[in-house]
């Protein structure tokens, strides 16, 4: 038999590193989770007051930016744009956003996120 001795305090350590290195990649996971899930709601949310009768592409832009910049920080998107089109032969508004996806805290890789939503257009009939 070997001495033994000091080796439980380092498989303490090694079991702590490796634990404490799982809970923050969790951690992480869960925040880019919650990013992505803000930004795609944004992305809705904007379609669907810019699919309003009365307002446009611009005012979806400006709405979704509003949501972003409120929910995660000003200036986390990259780029935000807005255009009727169609979507199952329906006419809707679809807005685009492209931000950072956060790879370590809110830090990340640039244009690593892309969330489009979709709402369809309302009409006034007289």
């Amino acid at each position: 038999m070997g001495n033994d001795r000091g080796s439980a305090v380092v498989e303490n350590l090694l079991v702590t590193v490796l634990l404490t290195t799982l809970a923050l990649a969790v951690i992480q996971l869960a925040l880019a989770l919650h990013v992505r899930t803000t930004v795609v709601d944004a992305a809705s949310e904007g379609a669907r007051f810019g699919a309003l009768a009365g307002n446009g592409p611009a005012e979806a832009v400006e709405r979704t930016r509003a949501l972003i910049d409120a929910a995660i920080g000003d200036g986390y998107t990259t780029r935000v744009s807005a255009a009727y089109g169609n979507y199952r032969g329906r006419a809707s508004m679809a807005v685009t956003v492209d931000g950072t996806l956060p790879v370590i805290g809110l830090l990340g890789v640039g244009e690593g996120l892309h969330a489009v939503g979709r709402a369809a257009v309302e009409t006034l009939e007289d």
